[in-house]
C-alpha cells in the first residue's frame, strides 16, 4: 500500500471520531453523515484552527444540509446528459468522463453532494469501458474532463489504463483532470504519478484551493512536482459564505496560487445544489470582490467569474461595469474609479 492510500485510510470518517477532537452536537451530525458521507483526510484535518473557521465549513457536516428549500438535486441537469452512467455530454465538443464516484475529502459545498461517495457512484470497470467507447464513437468530442468524485483516488494503473485508452482515439484532442487531491491528500501526488501523467500531453489539470490556508508546503510541493512535468494547472474555486467571500481573502488565495504555478481559471457562484444554501452568497458580493480585485492584483490572478446556469444550459460569465457606451465613443471606468472617454471606433 502506498502512503498516500495508508493517508487515506486514517482519514476521519465518522460523527464518533469527530466528537473525539471537537465539542459537538453528535446527533445531528450523525443525521446528516446518514445522508451524505464524511471523510476528512489527517493532512486537511490539521489545517482546522477552530469550529467554525473557513476549513472547517468546507468538510465537517452541517445541520442545514438536511434544511427542506426549493434548491435543485441536480442543479445542472447532469442526469439527463448522461447518456451513459459515466458520460455526461453537455456540450458538442466536450465530455465529463466520471471516471471515480470517491474523494478524498467529501466537501459540503459539492454540486454532486447527491450522488458522490454514495452508493448511485459506483463505478465498475464495464461503466468505464463503455464511457471509452462512447467517446470513440462520437467523433464530435474533442475534449474530454476527467472528474467524479476524485479520479486521483484511481491507482496509477487504472488511470494509466484509462489514459491510455483515451489517447487511443483519434479525435480526441484534449484531456483534461479534474482533481482537489492537491488540497486534501497532497502525498498522493508522487514522482511517479506525475511521470505518468507527463505521457499523455497535451493533459491540462484543473485544481480546487478556496482559501489561503489550503496553500501548505505540502500542496505547494504537489502542484511543483506537476509543474515540473510540464502539467499546465489552472484553479477553480467556489465562492463560499464564511471561506472566501472577502476581497482580501480572495487576494491572498490568487496571489497565493500564482506563486505556485497555478493559474487562477474560475471563480464559481455556487451551484443551485440542495444541501448547500448556507453557503451561498449574493451574486454582488462575487462582483464586488472582482472589482476589488481589480489593479491590486496582477491581471494572470484574476480568474473568470461565472455562473454555471441551472440545466445545464453553460457557464455564463459576470463582470462589473466598467464600461458605457457614449455614441461613437465609451466611457471607461478605472480601478480607482475615474472615467476615462476613450474611441470606440475611428472616425470615417
Amino acid at each position: 500500500m502506498e502512503p498516500w492510500q495508508q493517508s487515506l485510510q486514517h482519514s476521519l470518517t465518522t460523527v464518533a471520531q469527530l466528537a473525539q477532537r471537537f465539542p459537538i452536537d453528535r446527533a445531528a451530525l450523525e443525521a446528516v453523515v446518514a445522508r451524505y458521507p464524511l471523510r476528512i483526510t489527517p493532512h486537511y484535518l490539521g489545517l482546522i484552527r477552530e469550529i467554525g473557521d473557513p476549513i472547517w465549513r468546507q468538510c465537517v457536516p452541517d445541520p442545514r444540509e438536511l434544511s427542506l428549500d426549493t434548491l435543485l438535486l441536480d442543479p445542472l441537469g447532469e442526469e439527463q446528459r448522461s447518456p451513459l452512467p459515466a458520460v455526461i455530454h453537455r456540450y458538442p465538443d466536450r465530455a465529463v468522463f466520471l471516471v471515480s464516484g470517491a474523494c478524498a475529502v467529501y466537501c459540503r459545498f459539492c454540486t454532486r453532494k447527491r450522488k458522490v461517495g454514495c452508493a448511485a457512484m459506483q463505478f465498475g470497470r464495464d461503466d468505464l469501458l463503455a464511457g471509452l467507447d462512447y467517446i470513440a464513437r462520437t467523433p464530435q468530442i474533442r475534449d474530454v474532463l476527467l472528474s467524479g468524485g476524485d479520479p486521483l483516488l484511481l491507482a496509477d494503473a487504472a488511470l494509466a489504463e484509462l489514459l491510455e485508452g483515451l489517447r487511443r482515439i483519434p479525435h480526441l484532442e484534449i484531456i483534461r483532470i479534474g482533481s482537489r487531491v492537491p488540497v486534501t491528500l497532497p502525498e498522493r501526488i508522487t514522482p511517479a504519478l506525475c511521470r505518468l501523467l507527463g505521457r499523455f500531453a497535451p493533459l491540462y489539470f484543473n485544481t480546487h484551493f478556496n482559501h489561503p490556508r489550503e496553500l501548505t508546503p505540502e500542496s505547494s510541493a504537489a502542484c511543483a512536482r506537476l509543474a515540473e512535468a510540464g502539467i499546465p494547472l489552472g484553479n477553480q474555486t467556489v465562492l463560499l459564505q464564511g471561506v472566501n467571500d472577502d476581497p482580501a481573502v480572495m487576494a491572498e488565495l490568487l496571489r497565493g496560487l500564482l506563486r505556485i504555478r497555478v493559474r487562477p481559471y474560475y471563480l464559481h457562484h455556487m451551484d443551485l445544489a440542495q444541501g448547500t444554501g448556507h453557503f451561498r452568497t449574493r451574486v454582488e458580493t462575487g462582483l464586488a470582490i472582482i472589482e476589488a480585485l481589480r489593479g491590486q492584483v496582477s491581471g494572470l490572478a484574476i480568474p473568470h467569474y461565472v455562473i454555471d446556469t441551472p440545466g445545464g444550459r453553460g457557464k455564463v460569465p459576470l463582470q462589473p461595469e466598467y464600461l458605457r457606451k457614449l455614441g461613437d465613443r465609451v466611457v471607461l471606468r478605472t480601478p480607482d474609479g475615474e472615467e476615462l472617454i476613450f474611441p470606440n471606433r475611428l472616425a470615417e
